[in-house]
């Protein structure tokens, strides 16, 4: 074991989805170390402590896992569960870290961002509940990385990750499991895998497009495999290290390859994609596309199909920026439905406290009690039960829920790579103005209520402030502003825009032409294409 002197590495703040920078960032010297370092002093050392380890398989996956597993040994880890060959998709590490009652894992992702030496990595602390770190401990990570001066290694070779079972690194123990195994077995517990496999049987064809990131083994595994898809519904189903040059973030811009089957005249039945580490994804029908909200709504209202979930709900969540679609179903099921901000934390809380069940986020996340992080493969599974029970087409699905609960016309602008200076004068300019909004008629309509989003934690008591300016207007359509906290580079500027829709004539809108109005008013308020430079959003979901 050597100590290594170091000093202080600047900007090592983890977000809401731990630190992530570009992957050369990554890879200066002592970078990846002080923050690994950092992690282990900020939870309390990790002297006797059993972790999990595996990330999304993007390029510097395999080395970072070599110096984790190292360092955890010097500081005097009992045990490292370790997917094969580093890799466990964020969902399947969450199982793994509450299924072995582990102290927490570590993963490596840049979730949705671009993989590769000159894209993107990340590093983010799971806790024993299997979710992020909450403030209050990547707050004690970042106090660290500002005062290291040592960390602790192992002189050692590499660890032979390829091979399932079990091996010394020093005094600690390193366990390879298969990355797959006890997540599938996960899901033919919560699903009808019976149902499913005859739906397949009878002809019914589905895409997934793994989009070259860690979800191929497991649709491979699960779809194909056990379920019974035709060989091939799997499409860049094998994880390599820059995602194959694709942008595995699985919207209707990045994933236009699936976009493009389904639009053709031999769709298949039902498509999906999921992104880098596997907790996004994307649900369309033929000639359908299911907006993320509408796919949480959904979920909720007929989760009883599945029979993990046959004596219903305890409740739903939805981030605040989700629209409030979902609010609709909870409202007519008689359940609660809390609005949270961004972030799967804020979930983690209301499932630890047996609140809700079913939690959801407009970026193309959604999940249940049964990890501790939204799950792409698990949120496709839900929808193969529910047209596998039901008998229905996804077009007949999305017709049917809108003429029970009516249509929240729903749409995300981005404008990335915005000047950090230039968003964060815009926020501020915005937010000196929110009192004077109310009242005035923007584009034909009154503003009932305009604010900074604050979140007062139901279960720990806890304040978040800041977390999004909203304009509502009367009869509940609105708009939100809030810069993202994923990106690597400049500041991501996200509009979100909604309206609610009940008269049954008027549901089969484009969402852009149904919001333009909203589109309208958004630009007048806050000037974003003016202040920013740009004649329009970069990406539109």
């Amino acid at each position: 074991m050597t100590t290594v002197k170091t000093h202080p590495i600047e900007g090592q703040k983890p977000g809401t989805s731990g630190l992530r920078k570009k992957t050369r960032v990554f890879m200066q010297t002592h970078y990846l170390e002080n923050f690994v370092q950092s992690i282990f002093d900020g939870i309390g050392g990790a002297a006797g402590k059993t972790f999990v380890l595996g990330g999304d398989g993007r390029y510097f996956n395999e080395r970072a896992a070599q110096v984790i597993l190292r360092m955890a040994a010097a500081n005097g880890a009992a045990r490292m569960i370790v997917g094969r060959d580093a890799l466990l998709s964020t969902p399947a590490a969450s199982h793994l870290i509450r299924l072995n009652k582990t102290d927490g894992g570590i993963i490596m992702s840049a979730s949705h961002n671009p993989g590769g030496e000159d894209e993107d990595f990340g590093v983010k602390f799971n806790m024993p509940n299997g979710g992020p770190a909450p403030e209050s401990v990547t707050g004690a990570m970042f106090k660290r990385t500002e005062e290291i001066t040592e960390y602790r290694i192992l002189e050692a070779q590499d660890v032979d990750l390829s091979t399932v079972g079990e091996t010394a690194l020093g005094d600690m123990t390193v366990t390879i499991v298969d990355p797959v195994e006890d997540y599938a077995a996960l899901m033919e517990t919560l699903f009808d895998f019976e149902a499913i496999r005859a739906l397949f049987e009878g002809g019914f064809r589905i895409r997934f497009d793994a989009m070259c990131a860690i979800t191929g083994p497991y649709g491979h595994e699960i779809l194909e495999d056990r379920l019974g898809a035709p060989e091939g519904s799997v499409v860049h189903g094998t994880p390599l290290p820059d995602f194959g040059g694709m942008h595995p973030d699985p919207n209707p811009t990045w994933a236009h390859e699936l976009m493009d089957a389904m639009k053709g005249d031999d769709a298949p039945d039902f498509g999906a994609a999921s992104d880098g580490d596997g907790d996004r994804n994307m649900v369309v029908g033929p000639q359908v596309y299911v907006s993320p909200s509408d796919s949480l709504a959904v979920l909720a209202a007929n989760a009883h199909l599945a029979k993990g979930y046959s004596d219903g709900l305890k409740g739903v969540a939805r981030s605040m920026p989700t629209s409030a679609a979902v609010d609709r179903v909870a409202e007519k099921m008689g359940m609660t439905c809390y609005e949270t901000p961004t972030g799967w934390k804020f979930f983690g809380n209301l499932m630890d406290d047996d609140r809700v069940t079913l939690c959801g986020e407009e970026s193309f996340g959604t999940g249940s009690d049964h990890v501790r992080e939204k799950d792409g493969l698990w949120a496709i599974l839900m929808w193969l039960n529910i047209l596998a029970v039901r008998k229905m087409s996804v077009a007949e699905i999305m017709a049917d829920h809108w003429q029970t609960y009516g249509r929240n016309y729903y749409s995300r602008h981005d404008y990335e790579g915005v000047e950090t200076q230039t968003a964060d004068a815009m926020m501020a300019d915005l937010r000196a103005r929110l009192n004077d909004l109310p009242g005035q008629i923007v584009q034909g309509n009154r503003i009932a209520q305009a604010d900074d989003y604050a979140y007062h934690d139901p279960v720990d008591g806890s304040v978040s402030e800041h977390q999004g300016i909203r304009v509502i207007f009367e009869g509940g359509a609105r708009f939100v502003i809030r810069l993202s906290g994923t990106g690597t580079s400049g500041a991501t500027v996200r509009l979100y825009l909604e309206s609610l829709e009940t008269d049954p004539a008027l549901f089969e809108q484009d969402p852009q032409e149904a919001l333009g109005w909203v589109i309208a008013a958004a630009e007048e308020i806050a000037r974003i294409r003016e202040r920013t430079g740009k004649t329009g959003p970069d990406v539109t979901t």
